[in-house]
């Protein structure tokens, strides 16, 4: 019988591999929330218990079944059990943007927690209809921009934000996290297998679990248990009002939310890149009615198909771990499990699986990628690097009771003499709120340029200028603000950019022509193997 044959199983060894993937880390997302909501605001447990986090377990439990589903389809219809399901679960950079761009500015504002959550439901849903718009664009932007620039974009996220969290939360706990880590690098790097072909993955997260008790880093706490049912005849009456809050913060909003449909255009992309042949439109309206639908039970953060597949397909994930944690997700969000959860799985257990994701996509972006368009991938990772910068200083800077404030160039930057104060003490600052505004658009802007230089087709390079001059002018990116400024410095220097090149590809028979000597040479060296 021919093992390549067949229909993906429900349920196979690998599933394990992915099923803690999907819980534990969306555990921690959970737990950010439930820490910055009832921590940090003080928002109402119930609002946080009985709307927020069962409106946020509901919409994810529909996303895991969906892509499940899905995954079934494709396996059925090419008869190959090796289908593995997409991973999806609460977007970890849009959540960021939407606590601290979105709801914390919000709820300091209106000082009245149900307003600020209404609001927050409202931005939620409307991410939710700009993710499923984006279904309808996302296959048209998948054939007009190169991969390079789409799989930079998600190296650069994967890296910044996933993998140093990884390796920094090993470190802040040595003594459980580096044996742990190894354990899990014999399997995911090393490819190790123990006994009966069990994963060293496993092994290093339930072995982890079971080692962090035993070092007293868990424990378990059932008070917070009980049935949180939430009523979306009330919740969806407190988003109606909440719409006419969030109009200020249009501006944060929609940018995030292009970004979260580009995000799951990204992944869609790195899973058919895997050999799994996904819909890109069908994930993106599974993203946005599922968003749409956590919203209306109380939900504040977006659904997103997750970084992740091309790993879990490596260690044989197949469907069965999505929907089991869809279930998982579904039960811990009503019966307020999430706290005992997060007691038993330490961080720097989790943190082997951020670590495992994030170098994996990193790899997957220079292994499928034309050697030729590596210089793409480069460019297109730096902005998530301004994102993450940005983020950090910031924050240390709040402590100092400094914060961003708009200025005359219409981004949020601190006013001139704390950025010179920066730039003095030499903290690499000139240029990071401009790059951070609007980063993953930016990133797949300057990633297309790239590959389109590497083709010698600067005609398309000027197009692709022009675009960044338009989102600049209307505020889509380097802009604090959705609104038209045709004197946005960087839109002009786009606009001058694109000039530029159509002078060149008019000159490009002539006065501008590629050393053929060294083109001879580049084209060599990539097609080597």
């Amino acid at each position: 019988m021919n093992s390549h044959v067949g229909i993906v199983p429900f349920f196979k060894r690998g599933d394990i591999g992915g099923l803690t993937y999907l819980v534990t880390n969306n555990i921690v997302n959970y737990l950010i929330v439930i820490a910055t909501l009832s921590g940090v605001l003080k928002w109402p447990d119930k609002v946080v218990f009985g709307y927020v986090i069962p409106g946020m377990s509901i919409g994810l439990f529909l996303g895991c079944c969906y892509y499940a589903w899905m995954g079934y389809r494709i396996s059925k219809k090419d008869q190959r059990p090796d289908v593995t399901a997409l991973p999806s679960g609460v977007s970890t950079t849009a959540m960021f943007v939407m606590l601290y761009g979105v709801i914390m500015p919000l709820s300091y504002a209106v000082e009245d927690p149900m307003v600020a959550w209404s609001a927050a439901m409202a931005a939620c849903f409307l991410g939710g209809a700009i993710e499923f718009i984006g279904g309808i664009v996302g296959p048209w932007m998948k054939k007009r921009i190169p991969r390079a620039a789409l799989l930079g974009t998600v190296a650069g996220i994967g890296f910044i934000w996933m993998a140093t969290e990884g390796v920094f939360d090993i470190f802040d706990d040595p003594i459980l996290g580096l044996p742990v880590m190894l354990v899990a690098m014999l399997g995911v790097f090393g490819v190790y297998a123990f006994p009966k072909k069990i994963p060293p993955l496993v092994v290093a997260i339930v072995g982890g679990i079971v080692y962090a008790f035993c070092l007293g880093r868990t424990h378990v706490d059932f008070s917070d248990i009980g049935f949180y049912i939430p009523n979306p005849v009330n919740s969806i009456q407190y988003m109606i009002d909440g719409f006419a809050v969030i109009v200020p913060y249009l501006a944060v909003i929609i940018p995030v939310e292009i970004y979260n449909f580009i995000e799951t255009m990204d992944n869609v992309e790195g899973a058919n890149a895997a050999g799994d042949e996904y819909s890109v439109r069908q994930a993106q309206f599974a993203d946005g009615i599922f968003t749409m639908v956590s919203a209306c039970f109380g939900g504040v953060v977006p659904n997103t198909v997750w970084l992740g597949h091309v790993s879990l397909k490596r260690t044989g994930a197949g469907i069965g771990y999505s929907i089991i944690a869809g279930i998982i997700l579904l039960l811990a969000g009503v019966l307020g499990l999430f706290t005992v959860l997060s007691d038993i799985i330490p961080k720097a257990v989790v943190a082997i699986t951020f670590l495992w994701c994030a170098v994996d996509m990193l790899s997957q972006a220079f292994r499928v990628v034309d050697k030729k368009y590596y210089a793409a991938i480069g460019v297109a990772m730096v902005p998530s690097v301004a994102d993450f910068l940005y983020t950090q200083v910031t924050g240390a800077a709040g402590l100092a009771d400094l914060w961003t404030e708009k200025v005359a160039s219409g981004i949020n930057d601190f006013a001139p003499d704390v950025c010179q104060a920066l730039s003095d003490a030499g903290c690499m600052w000139n240029g990071v709120a401009a790059v951070k505004a609007g980063a993953i658009v930016i990133g797949i802007l300057l990633g297309t340029m790239v590959a389109f230089i590497i083709d010698r087709r600067l005609d398309k390079v000027a197009i692709v200028a022009f675009v960044g001059a338009v989102l600049s002018f209307i505020g889509i990116i380097h802009s604090a603000a959705i609104t038209i400024n045709i004197t946005n410095q960087w839109g002009i220097g786009y606009l001058i950019t694109g000039v530029v090149c159509l002078i060149l590809h008019f000159g490009r028979n002539s006065w501008c022509k590629p050393d053929e000597d060294m083109l001879e040479y580049v084209d060599d060296k990539s097609g080597e193997e």
